[in-house]
């Protein structure tokens, strides 16, 4: 079986555009020759995401309502990416801007993409460790709750269903495999 590339592409339609997404309709061939549809979601940026990880083996853990998914969510500190400034630096920010912390200690983790059946995100995560504490400043629009939990309930929130974010999820899993197995 061959690696190359089965699809051809027809024609690409822009459906919608913003700061953030573009999203475009795809007339295709599809690998058994049939014509098709494709959907796709582009991020402009990066996702990222940081583990925070104290010398006790507590993390922080983000919550806020997702309008997405019309629910709230539980996530580790993530957020976006331009183009323009490295992921590191981007996670550092976010990890700051939403719990006030900043670390000493900084681990590429993983890179991940998130739903690649129809969108192209790709996203980076962390482990920070060596921390200090401080004082958050989140975005005028994001209502966030964050709280200290050890690194084993997180996990208990994976698996039992509480974390459902991909970032989160992945970043989590990796960590226990790595550091707590």
């Amino acid at each position: 079986m061959s690696t190359n590339n089965p699809w051809k592409t027809i024609s690409i339609n822009e459906v919608y555009d913003n700061n953030w997404i573009n999203i475009t309709h795809r007339k295709v061939i599809n690998p058994s020759g049939q014509n098709g549809i494709y959907g796709k979601v582009h991020f402009k940026n990066i996702a990222v995401g940081v583990l925070p990880l104290d010398h006790e083996n507590n993390t922080w853990l983000v919550g806020q309502y997702r309008y997405t998914l019309g629910e709230y969510s539980w996530e580790i500190p993530e957020g976006g990416c331009i183009n323009s400034i490295e992921p590191l630096q981007a996670a550092k920010n976010e990890l700051k801007e939403e719990t006030g912390i900043t670390a000493k200690k900084w681990t590429k983790l993983l890179e991940i993409h998130t739903s690649n059946s129809v969108t192209d995100e790709f996203g980076v995560c962390y482990i920070a460790q060596e921390l200090s504490f401080g004082k958050s400043s989140p975005e005028p629009c994001e209502e966030l709750m964050v709280k200290k939990v050890p690194f084993e309930k997180a996990f208990e929130m994976v698996m039992n269903g509480e974390i459902t974010d991909s970032l989160s999820f992945a970043t989590i899993m990796k960590t226990k495999l790595l550091l707590f197995s």
